[in-house]
């Protein structure tokens, strides 16, 4: 090879056309028909539409139609609109204060580019409407059409001047999916404005114009589970609806975040979601919500992505901190105020009594080797329902009467949500019988662990942790990597309540407990402990932040090991002090790993169960 072939050939710059401007923008802006729907819905409600109708075929592939009764343009705007970079939406040039859906100016010219795109509009006080088309970036001019105020925007062949494009869309039903979520979302942003949308001539909704409270009922398909929040810091101010742990989804698709009306799928977001819920919902499953965040327009940057639901924000630990503590404040409630209700909304009810309250009996067999139950969480009742007449003392059989016969009175009807115990099954479950005549069902040890979890947490986070030295220290024996990694974490677990020292090879002596988990199993504790550690070798002994994100997983595997166990027989007065404890502590509907603690059953229910009514 000569000299002259290793000489690279000079590349010549040229200028590219408008049209292929267009077609490399649209690769952004248009990835598929969802995307292009969202567009031209903003843009509908930009104009100030109040009534939406939506209608694709085909996944969108084939069509899109959006008509809306918006401010309607000119022929002059309609011109101008599919030009690129031309936008009304904008009072100046300096990005800081942008209050619109849209404000690139792209998403018109970008979707003619690419597919068939026509549209009529006619303003308020015009009485013509003029149509426009703009077909693989050919444009036809504005000319007169009939056509009601507004706009109708139609898209048709959506990538036929870009095939290769096209191949890379999924069927019509995942794109249709991807199109109903668009809008679901936008009718979470503008609950004033009534919204139909209809895929290959199928309904699929038709909201009126609603509240936000009536919107996100509709949108979410939860009306009962729903905790609203309300609450400002430093110049934001969060509201919305979340459900509780026990409405969890499989994936994301039901978490609807709102900031400054604008959709998002902010990641900042997601994970302030992630963090907040950790406690309370099983691994691989998802919340429930909708969230609205308000913060003045100069404190957030949307100008992030084509696509605008990435948002950057100045304050992020604010709104992090914000999001975490208002969901974590909203989940914080006693078993009482939520709960898995397995039941529709029942007929008449009978009435459910209780006895009048007398002094707890502590039994010696649960409240002595286990942590005492009042004051976890909150101060514990001094008093209890006593026992339900008609079952005997061990609950080991049931009397002829099975129902409480005495007719409580309000104050006890809100003090007592879970009702009164009335059975024990398998030396596990707990029966009680509610004040509205439902059936609730109680996994003694999910709910105790939870309440043991609370109450180390308390003691822990107030400094009073207090530990007890064990008369006989326990030996446990693990594997050399796994013991010296425990060691590394002396000091911390010392805060607590445990005290470790190497005992050879791979051994290590237990010393201490905490006071709360006396009779708990202190070896499997550690183990459990020690093989946690050694997964996470990020995690370095002398980071305090790293402990403190750690320490509630910690805390949790510390309650489980201290709480009472399935299978343990429970007296009738045991029972009730665990519901009463359970309708008194944060987050008690669900145990420290997230499954439920408690369920409901309600007539219903338990009447579809056997048939009676369907």
């Amino acid at each position: 090879m000569n000299s002259a072939e290793r000489i690279p050939l000079r590349p010549t710059l040229r200028r590219l056309s408008n049209h292929v401007i267009d077609l490399i923008a649209a690769g952004e802006v248009v990835e598929r028909p969802a995307a292009a729907l969202k567009e031209l819905a903003e843009n509908a409600l930009d104009a100030g539409a109040t009534r939406l109708e939506v209608s694709l075929i085909n996944g969108g592939c084939d069509r899109i139609e959006v008509i809306d009764n918006g401010c309607g343009m000119s022929p002059d705007d309609l011109a101008m609109a599919v030009e690129r970079h031309c936008t009304s939406k904008l009072s100046d040039e300096s990005l800081t204060h942008i209050v619109t859906l849209g404000f690139r100016g792209e998403a018109l010219p970008s979707i003619g580019a690419t597919a068939r795109l026509g549209m009529i509009s006619r303003q308020h006080d015009s009485d013509t409407a003029w149509m426009l088309r703009l077909e693989g970036g050919v444009l036809t001019p504005p000319a007169p059409a009939p056509g009601a105020p507004g706009t109708r925007v139609v898209v048709e062949d959506l990538f036929f001047a870009t095939p290769a494009r096209r191949k890379f869309l999924k069927s019509a039903r995942v794109e249709g999916s991807h199109a109903e979520s668009v809008m679901r979302r936008l009718a979470l942003s503008a609950p004033h404005c009534a919204m139909r949308f209809s895929l290959d001539e199928r309904l699929v909704f038709d909201f009126p114009s609603q509240t936000r409270l009536e919107r996100v009922q509709a949108v979410l398909g939860e009306s009962d589970s729903l905790i609203p929040l309300d609450e400002e810091r430093n110049g934001l101010h969060l509201t919305g609806y979340i459900c509780g742990p026990a409405a969890t989804r499989a994936t994301a698709a039901a978490q609807f975040l709102v900031v400054n009306n604008r959709p998002v799928a902010d990641p900042l977001m997601k994970t302030a979601i992630r963090v907040a819920y950790r406690p309370v919902i099983e691994p691989g499953r998802h919340p429930v919500l909708a969230l609205h965040l308000t913060l003045p327009h100069d404190r957030v940057d949307v100008n992030v992505h084509p696509a605008k639901t990435e948002l950057r924000f100045a304050d992020e630990a604010d709104v992090r901190g914000l999001m975490i503590g208002a969901m974590q404040r909203a989940l914080g409630h006693g078993a009482g105020e939520g709960g898995v209700r397995v039941r529709f909304a029942a007929p008449s009810r009978q009435n459910i009594q209780y006895p009048a309250p007398e002094p707890v009996r502590q039994s010696a067999g649960f409240l002595s080797s286990h942590a005492t139950l009042a004051g976890i969480g909150a101060t514990a009742p001094q008093t209890i329902p006593a026992a339900v007449t008609g079952f005997s003392e061990g609950l080991g059989a049931f009397a002829p009467a099975a129902r409480p016969v005495i007719q409580p009175d309000a104050q006890q009807q809100a003090a007592f949500p879970l009702g009164a115990p009335v059975a024990q099954v398998f030396d596990t479950y707990i029966l009680a019988v509610g004040q509205d005549g439902d059936l609730i069902l109680v996994d003694q040890h999910a709910a105790h662990e939870r309440l043991t979890h609370e109450k180390l947490l308390a003691q822990y986070a107030s400094g009073t942790l207090k530990a007890q030295r064990l008369l006989l220290p326990e030996v446990v024996d693990l594997p050399p990597g796994q013991a010296g990694r425990l060691l590394e974490w002396k000091t911390a677990l010392e805060s607590l309540g445990l005290e470790i020292e190497s005992f050879g090879g791979g051994s290590v002596l237990l010393r201490t407990m905490p006071i709360l988990l006396q009779g708990g199993d202190g070896v499997a504790l550690l183990r459990d402990l020690s093989e946690e550690l050694a997964a996470d070798p990020d995690l370095v002994p002398g980071d305090s932040a790293a402990l403190e994100r750690r320490i509630d997983a910690v805390i949790a595997r510390m309650a489980c090991h201290g709480s009472i166990r399935a299978g343990r027989r429970l007296q009738q007065e045991e029972m009730a002090a665990l519901l009463r404890q359970m309708e008194q502590t944060p987050r008690a509907g669900t145990c420290s790993h997230g499954r439920p603690t408690w369920l409901r059953l309600g007539r219903d229910e338990l009447e579809k169960l056997f048939g009676r009514i369907r």
